[in-house]
C-alpha cells in the first residue's frame, strides 16, 4: 500500500468539488500518525516525569491508577465500568473483574485489576494517541506508545481514523460478546434502549429501558435480560467486590456525556487530517471557495445536537459527576454554560457542545475552522431551516449564540449579527 493511498477514492474530482468523504491514511508523510512529535496530555506528562518535576506514586493493587488520574487531571467522578470483554486485555475482564474507564476532555484511562492500565489521549494534531503503563514500581515510569490498539480503533466506527468508539454488545454470564444477535455503536443519537450491553450503569432512567447491567444466558434463543433489577442501581454493591475500586458508581450520565464525546473528537479529527491532506494537495483556493462540504456539516450538525436522541423520562446520576462536570465552565455574565445538563428532554441545557472549547478544535488548520464557523453561524443564525433542524428553537439557538460570544476567542466578527429566520 502506498503511503498516501485513500481509505476511499478520488480527492478531486473536478474542479471545485473536493470528495470530503476520503480520509488520509495515517502513513501518509502529511499526517505521519505514528512518527510526528505529540503534545497530547500524556506525550507532556511523560516528559514532566523524565524531567523530575512530576513524581507517580505506586499504591498497592490499584498500582499508578490514582496518581496517573491525578496527574492527568482525570476526575474520579467520571468513572464508568464495562464488564464485557471488550479490550486488549480481554482476558482478564469479566462480571466480577470489570474494567474501569475514567475520562476529562482529552484523555481516557483504562484499568482492569491484574493489568496494566490503557490511556487514550487526544493530541491536538494527530487525533487519538494510546498508550499503555505497566503497573510495575519503577523511579520513573513511562506511558508507552501502543498502536496495536488501532486494529480496532481505526476502523469505519472511528471515521478512518485514530479515535475512539463506544460499543453495546449483548454480553454472555462471563464477559464474552455474542456478535452473531448484534451490537450498537453508542453516541448521543442512539436510543437508550440500545446502549450499554456489556456496561455495568448506576443512576435512574424512569420507565426508559437499557441494555446496561445484564447478561444474556441464552445465546441460541435471547429473551429481552432486562429486568427491573437490572434497571435503576444505586450502587454496584453487590455486583462485584467494589472495595477494590475507586468508586462504587458507573454513572448514567458520565456514560452519556463520554458517548457524545467520543464521536465528536473522531469528527474533529477527521476534518482536521482532510485538511492538511487536501492544503498538501494544492486545494487551498477549492475550500475557501467551496467550505469542506459534508465534514464541516456532520461536525456542525453533531456539535448541534442535532438529530440527538430525546429522552423521555429524567435521568438521574449517582457519582457526583453532575456537579464536577457542570462547575468546569466557562460561563457567560449570566452564570450559563454549554456545560450545563438538562437530563429531562435532552442531555445537555443548550445545544452546543463543549468541545468547541477544546485544544483540538483550536488547532484545527484555518481553513477548517473557517469552514466550520460559516456552516455553525448559517445554522445558529437561522439560515439554514427545515425539519432536520427543527430541534433547535429560535431561543436556544440565540442563547447559544449569547453564549458562545462571550466565552469563545476567536469567534469571527459576523457572529456578532442577528438572527434571521424565526423557525
Amino acid at each position: 500500500m502506498k503511503a498516501w493511498m485513500l481509505t476511499l477514492v478520488s480527492v478531486v474530482v473536478g474542479f471545485g468539488d473536493i470528495d470530503t468523504h476520503f480520509v488520509p491514511e495515517p502513513d501518509d508523510p502529511v499526517i505521519a500518525y505514528a512518527r510526528q512529535p505529540t503534545t497530547d496530555p500524556v506525550a507532556v506528562l511523560n516528559r514532566e516525569i523524565e524531567a523530575g518535576k512530576v513524581r507517580l506514586r505506586f499504591d498497592g493493587e490499584q498500582g499508578y491508577l490514582r496518581s496517573a488520574l491525578d496527574a492527568l487531571r482525570v476526575p474520579i467522578e467520571s468513572q464508568m465500568v464495562v464488564f464485557s470483554k471488550t479490550s486488549v486485555q480481554a482476558q482478564r475482564i469479566n462480571p466480577q473483574n470489570p474494567r474501569t474507564l475514567f475520562f476529562n476532555d482529552s484523555v481516557v484511562i483504562g484499568w482492569v485489576r491484574g493489568g496494566f492500565i490503557e490511556v487514550a489521549a487526544q493530541d491536538p494534531r494527530q487525533g487519538v494517541i494510546f498508550y499503555v503503563l505497566d503497573q510495575t514500581p519503577v523511579e520513573k515510569p513511562q506511558f508507552m506508545r501502543h498502536n496495536d490498539c488501532l486494529t480496532c480503533h481505526n476502523s469505519s466506527n472511528a471515521m478512518n481514523v485514530p479515535g475512539m468508539l463506544v460499543r453495546s454488545q449483548f454480553t454472555a454470564p462471563n464477559g464474552t460478546t455474542m456478535p452473531w444477535l448484534g451490537n450498537y455503536v453508542s453516541d448521543h443519537r442512539s436510543p437508550l434502549s440500545e446502549r450499554w450491553g456489556g456496561w455495568y450503569v448506576t443512576g435512574k432512567t424512569g420507565a426508559i429501558r437499557h441494555m446496561g447491567n445484564a447478561v444474556v444466558t441464552n445465546g441460541s434463543n435471547p429473551e429481552s435480560p432486562v429486568i427491573d433489577q437490572t434497571l435503576h442501581l444505586a450502587s454496584l454493591a453487590g455486583r462485584f467486590d467494589t472495595n477494590a475500586y475507586l468508586s462504587e458508581y458507573s454513572d448514567i450520565v458520565a456514560l452519556m456525556v463520554f458517548e457524545h464525546q467520543m464521536h465528536m473528537m473522531n469528527l474533529l479529527t477527521r476534518i482536521g487530517w482532510q485538511t492538511r491532506f487536501l492544503l498538501r494537495n494544492g486545494n487551498a483556493h477549492d475550500i475557501k471557495m467551496n467550505g469542506l462540504g459534508d465534514s464541516a456539516k456532520d461536525l456542525v450538525d453533531y456539535m448541534l445536537f442535532v438529530d440527538e436522541e430525546p429522552l423521555l423520562n429524567k435521568v438521574e446520576g449517582t457519582s457526583g459527576f453532575v456537579e464536577k462536570f457542570s462547575d468546569e465552565g466557562p460561563r457567560d455574565k449570566r452564570g450559563r454554560s454549554l456545560r450545563q445538563f438538562d437530563l429531562e428532554h435532552y442531555l445537555m441545557r443548550y445545544p452546543c457542545s463543549y468541545m468547541i472549547y477544546s485544544e483540538a478544535f483550536e488547532a484545527l488548520p484555518s481553513e477548517a475552522k473557517d469552514a466550520v464557523y460559516h456552516r455553525l453561524w448559517l445554522v445558529l443564525s437561522g439560515a439554514v431551516t427545515g425539519a432536520k433542524y427543527a430541534r433547535l428553537s429560535r431561543t436556544d439557538r440565540q442563547v447559544v449564540l449569547e453564549i458562545l460570544r462571550e466565552t469563545k476567542k476567536g469567534l469571527p466578527d459576523y457572529f456578532a449579527g442577528d438572527l434571521t429566520v424565526s423557525p
